[in-house]
């Protein structure tokens, strides 16, 4: 078989490719690519549930237990006591962790249109309808 016979070959060197290009692009903040995800996130809805921000990001409760130790170590993010519920635990922003949370958003969200033309994508909608598509029959 050649490796271009091998869908599954293709996929897996895709990605391998998406997460170098944005990798670069979070190099600068010290973070990476799943880490500036889940600020990203929070820059979008801050104040969050634990579970909450995993649903969110989509990311199973052990390995963002460990992202939320290493952001909050570095100083971006604060747990605390939900107001309601003693079980749950709120995931907040320090400040610092707001202001680069918003640097790295807008910064993804210049990877994104960048990792389209560099990838010859011109309809966008098409592109992410196939791929939500393909994770939703799978």
């Amino acid at each position: 078989m050649k490796p271009n016979d091998c869908i599954f070959f293709q996929i897996a060197k895709t990605h391998q490719a998406a997460m170098k290009f944005l990798s670069e692009r979070m190099a600068p903040y010290g973070l990476t690519v799943v880490q500036s995800m889940v600020l990203a996130f929070l820059c979008d809805a801050d104040g969050v549930t634990s579970a909450e921000l995993g649903t969110r990001t989509q990311l199973d409760s052990a390995t963002l237990t460990g992202i939320i130790d290493r952001l909050e170590s570095a100083g971006y993010l604060l747990r605390g006591k939900h107001p309601s519920d003693r079980r749950a635990v709120l995931v907040r922003l320090t400040d610092e962790g707001a202001d680069t949370a918003k640097k790295v958003r807008a910064e993804i969200l210049k990877a994104n249109r960048d990792f389209f033309a560099a990838a010859g994508i011109d309809d966008e909608g098409v592109f992410r309808k196939a791929l939500a598509g393909i994770r939703e029959r799978l």
